[in-house]
């Protein structure tokens, strides 16, 4: 059974950085990973997903030139770099795994998803 445990979130001031970790138990190389979030009273959302090697990655368009998706398949982990932070990112962020060599977008295109880590940007 794959594990996914997120790490990293909090509380920062708009403007602000935050860099969340994603840690695999087990080995990561063969597996697309991506990063969603949901706000209170919404749908959990698609934020960042990247390939297998890290050689592809694909955003949102809310967060793009924002935030950074990267993966080290050596550590099994895989990072969301969230920079220029505005209220509006604030969510629980999970960070989820599939089998599969390319990029995966939706939700339901995923088996494994971490617990979530809260990130709050204030005003």
């Amino acid at each position: 059974q794959v594990q996914l445990v997120e790490s990293g979130g909090g509380l920062v001031q708009a403007g602000g950085s935050l860099r969340l970790s994603c840690a695999v138990s087990g080995r990561i190389s063969s597996y697309a990973m991506g990063w969603f979030r949901q706000a209170p009273g919404k749908e959990r959302e698609f934020v960042a997903a990247i390939n297998w090697n890290g050689g592809t990655t694909h955003y949102v368009d809310s967060v793009k030139g924002r935030f950074t998706i990267s993966r080290e398949n050596a550590k099994n982990t895989m990072y969301l770099q969230m920079n220029s932070l505005k209220p509006e990112d604030t969510a629980v962020y999970y960070c989820a795994a599939e089998v599969h060599p390319g990029i995966l977008v939706a939700v339901n295109s995923y088996d494994y998803w971490g617990q979530g880590t809260q990130v709050t940007v204030s005003s």
